[in-house]
């Protein structure tokens, strides 16, 4: 049985919620990563993506060098334990249609990320990872 921790990616880019969304824009270029985790005082508090920053404040004309991280963040976040195993992982994902999953020990510190790619890289986790992808696309309601 793998573990989260076996797979997930440790040395994870973060940012703070007082930081300008420019900073962890800028960050998403240099790392070339479409979420950063946003951390304060070590704990996982919300997470950051390039679809926040596009709908909650490029839609809206604000300025992305004026706004914080933590007034577009997203702060209900679905996270995982290093010791859950990756198939529990995968149906996790699936069912909450996520791409990616912050791992946390118990005191909510982040510890790492694992991504649908982490799954998919790995041959064993092939059908978990295509099965959350799958639910992942599925249209959520009326196509325009």
């Amino acid at each position: 049985m793998a573990l989260l921790q076996d797979i997930m990616t440790r040395n994870v880019v973060t940012v703070s919620p007082k930081q300008t969304v420019q900073e962890a824009a800028d960050l998403m270029s240099q790392y070339n990563v479409g979420f950063i985790p946003v951390v304060e005082n070590g704990r996982n508090v919300g997470i950051i993506t390039a679809r926040d920053i596009t709908l909650r404040l490029t839609a809206k004309g604000q300025d992305a060098s004026a706004a914080t991280v933590e007034s577009i963040m997203t702060r209900d976040i679905v996270t995982a334990s290093p010791h859950m195993d990756v198939h529990e992982a995968a149906r996790l994902m699936a069912e909450k249609q996520i791409r990616r999953l912050p791992v946390v020990d118990q005191n909510n510190q982040l510890c790492g990320v694992v991504a649908l790619g982490d799954l998919a890289v790995r041959d064993i986790y092939q059908d978990e990872a295509g099965e959350a992808l799958s639910a992942i696309s599925e249209p959520a309601g009326p196509q325009m």
